[in-house]
């Protein structure tokens, strides 16, 4: 791997290319596990840069010049200042809604051009996907002037909010006297959590982007709340992110995340990838390294550090679980994941120092010291009702306000196009064209291109979903080994310009808003998709959708067996149960 030149794996693509769908998935999957996505370490590079100069020197920039305090480089002028942590939060919120932080360029399936967000969300005509059918005034899939009309304007509300000088506070002046910057004036920040709030019911799609599961809590602490409970609600909000991403790795998924996303890092070695498998090249499955550092180094550390955060009044002990978090986070953006949430780790690993050493438990800053102490309680309950009910039931909401962030345990999806049918996509109204098309367009050859994007589909396979999506494609679609298979994050992300790893997103109703334009015939672009697992139910509920039919066929299949399998299925499909079916229990090969 160059730095300007992919790494290619070791195969001749035009043979490679004709060997059946399953042996392609054997071979990049192993080739996932030594080199990751290939991508050339220029990528790498520009990302890094992004975070480092535009993100972050750029938003402690604007929020110093715009405060009154010294430049970014005096560090210890600005980084407990309660301004600046406001406005860094507004300045990612903004970036984030205007699509240049996750989800953003190659490594989120974004070429050419490398920013979804505002090139989509600012152009009438394009896929709005309403998250509650029974919200008035909210019908239709496509963008209207008055949605556009609606994004300009948080826009400009956020932007408004974060160059605005701060405003005199009495609860900020009675906590800290000597204090001159003061907050952010609560009333600039009606708006963004208005505006949010009202586009969130037309478009969930603007609202999962701009993180606003958990960052309009934290807008709305801002606004409401005096000095001293601010900062301890914002305390429990981003422990109870913690906490409840940790708790979702609970399961049998989360070992299957950790080998492909070490396997994904510029920096390990290849003998360090290949230990986290069990038998490199022949059992692919998670070795016992790879198992410690999911539920060792990952759940319990997601658990057991942010409560002793939340808790501890000892100065040393608080030190050391702020450097275990911020070590945390530095990991996590060492591993480049596919959805790419590079700031909002830079944004966690601060907030981390800030409120925990900023403003620490011995000082007054306490859940218990929150007045009047019922608010704790009520505060405590709004944030947990989100990520208590998407456990439960991970059809009602999306994985993102769940609190279930890279578990693993994902809503999913595997694409299939009959030959030349992918084309019909070209028919949506869109800012981006087809992955294909944009990795040729970036200069890959059109067999390189393709099969690029296979090992998206093989990264899918090393993961428990991938594996009960593949074994539905391989038992309802005679001609599988011939059509063009996709993963199904990446297709959402050039038809609605972002995804993080949410499966609602490319759910029926997109495949809905999708066929309007693309008038698939049946059979043409048929859609293995899957929720995720609800809390201790130990199966996933699939569907079989046909862009042209609809959803063909229910069932579910255990993720035991799911996680048990190779990610090329040499023993066969796993099992499955229909629960429905479009033709009475009949096979999909049938209707294609």
């Amino acid at each position: 791997m160059g730095f300007t030149k992919p790494y290619l794996p070791d195969v001749d693509p035009d043979t490679f290319l004709t060997k059946p769908l399953m042996e392609r998935m054997r071979i990049l999957a192993i080739d996932w596990a030594e080199s990751g996505f290939g991508s050339p370490k220029m990528i790498h590079a520009i990302y890094i840069v992004k975070l480092v100069v535009f993100f972050a020197i750029g938003g402690i920039t604007v929020a110093t010049a715009t405060s009154g305090l010294p430049a970014f480089w005096h560090v210890n002028e600005w980084w407990n200042q309660p301004i600046v942590y406001q406005k860094v939060i507004l300045w990612t919120v903004l970036l984030e809604t205007i699509g240049v932080a996750g989800s953003w360029g190659p490594l989120a399936g974004k070429v050419k051009p490398m920013t979804g967000g505002i090139l989509f969300w600012a152009r009438p005509g394009t896929i709005r996907l309403r998250p509650w059918k029974w919200v008035p005034g909210t019908a239709g899939d496509r963008r209207t002037w008055f949605d556009v009309g609606v994004y300009l304007a948080l826009l400009a509300s956020l932007a408004m909010a974060l160059l605005s000088p701060g405003a005199h506070s009495e609860s900020l002046s009675k906590a800290l006297p000597y204090n001159m910057s003061g907050l952010v004036n609560p009333v600039l920040l009606i708006a963004p959590i208005a505006l949010l709030t009202l586009i969130g019911l037309r478009d969930k799609t603007i609202f999962l982007g701009a993180r606003g599961e958990q960052y309009v809590p934290a807008l709305f602490f801002f606004a409401v709340l005096p000095f001293a409970n601010m900062i301890i609600a914002l305390k429990m909000l981003i422990v109870v992110v913690w906490v409840g991403a940790g708790f979702s790795k609970f399961g049998k998924h989360f070992s299957n995340v950790i080998p492909p996303m070490v396997s994904n890092t510029i920096f390990a070695p290849k003998w360090v990838r290949r230990a986290h498998y069990r038998d490199f090249g022949r059992d692919m499955r998670p070795s016992r390294l790879a198992d410690f550092m999911a539920h060792v180094n990952g759940t319990t550390v997601e658990i057991a550090a942010p409560l002793i955060l939340l808790l501890s009044t000892n100065k040393w002990v608080t030190l050391a679980a702020v450097l275990l978090m911020v070590g945390f986070h530095l990991f996590i953006i060492s591993t480049f994941p596919l959805a790419v949430p590079l700031e909002w780790n830079v944004v966690f690993a601060y907030t981390t120092v800030f409120l925990f050493l900023g403003f620490p438990n011995w000082n007054g800053y306490a859940p218990w010291n929150m007045t009047p102490p019922w608010l704790a309680l009520v505060i405590a309950a709004g944030l947990l009702f989100y990520p208590i009910l998407g456990n439960l039931r991970p059809d009602k909401v999306s994985f993102l306000p769940s609190m279930r962030q890279y578990a693993g345990n994902w809503a999913s999806a595997v694409w299939t196009f009959a030959p030349g049918a992918e084309r019909k996509l070209d028919r949506v109204t869109r800012t981006a064209s087809n992955q294909i098309d944009q990795f040729v367009a970036a200069g890959y050859e059109p067999t390189w291109a393709e099969i690029t994007l296979q090992k998206t589909i093989a990264w899918r396979s090393m993961h428990s979903q991938g594996r009960g999506l593949f074994s539905l494609l391989i038992s309802h679609l005679p001609d599988i080994d011939t059509r063009t298979v996709r993963e199904g994050e990446f297709v959402c992300n050039s038809l609605i310009g972002f995804n993080f790893g949410d499966g609602h997103l490319h759910n029926e109703d997109l495949i809905r808003a999708v066929q309007r334009q693309a008038a698939f015939e049946p059979g043409e672009c048929v859609i293995a998709w899957v929720e995720s697992e609800a809390f201790g139910s130990g199966v996933q509920h699939y569907q079989l959708i046909d862009a042209a039919l609809g959803v063909t066929e229910r069932g579910t299949w255990k993720v035991a067996d799911a996680v048990s399998e190779q990610p090329w299925l040499p023993n066969g499909p796993i099992p499955t149960s229909v629960i429905w079916s479009l033709r009475g229990g009949n096979k999909y090969g049938a209707l294609a």
